[in-house]
């Protein structure tokens, strides 16, 4: 019986190893474009929209690493402030919407989740799920802190706004990004050896 090759670290490592400004600049370009994507599988609801980019952020993060992934949501980012139609409303003024929060909190999972990926956390079960768990909340965390402060001013409202209606269909995106990492470096895995 043949051992299984050990699963790598960061995916996109295994795949395209090495540095370079060009390399760096085109997975992140790659990145930016899937959570662009992943903007317009959604479900329209006010104040906060439901859309596929936890899943995208969750995923960048983990194969990427926390510097790849961050440059790929700060790309992201920066065609939106340019008036590419990247975000889920297609305008730039989320900026100072009700979502803003949560796009500042998409920087930060794709940082905690990456660099969780970074140390080996998500080659195990538990480790991974971890992970994807603390994305999630450092997605909602500034994204209730913003919907509050800014917009709604109630926390029973927040909360009924920007986080309840999210938990199901959350929960089922953080497993669907972790089987599709795993798919993924099993692929890395298979193409390393």
């Amino acid at each position: 019986m043949q051992a299984r090759p050990e699963l790598p670290t960061l995916p996109v490592s295994a795949v395209w190893p090495g540095g370079g400004v060009l390399r760096a600049a085109l997975l992140a370009l790659a990145g930016a474009a899937l959570l662009a994507a992943s903007a317009w599988i959604r479900v329209p609801m006010w104040p906060v929209p439901m859309t596929m980019q936890t899943f995208a952020v969750l995923l960048i993060g983990a194969s990427m690493g926390p510097r790849l992934g961050a440059a790929a949501v700060a790309a992201y980012l920066g065609g939106a402030a340019l008036g590419l139609p990247v975000l889920a409303g297609g305008t730039a003024l989320v900026f100072g919407g009700p979502t803003f929060g949560y796009l500042v909190g998409f920087v930060l999972a794709a940082v905690a989740v990456g660099w969780a990926a970074q140390r080996g956390w998500t080659r195990r079960w538990p480790g991974l799920i971890g992970a994807l768990l603390v994305g999630e909340a450092l997605i909602f965390l500034p994204g209730l802190a913003w919907l509050y402060a800014a917009w709604l001013h109630d926390l029973r409202a927040t909360l009924a706004a920007g986080l309840l209606p999210f938990l199901l269909g959350d929960a089922l995106k953080l497993l669907l990004a972790a089987a599709s990492l795993r798919l993924l470096q099993r692929a890395a895995a298979g193409s390393r050896g």
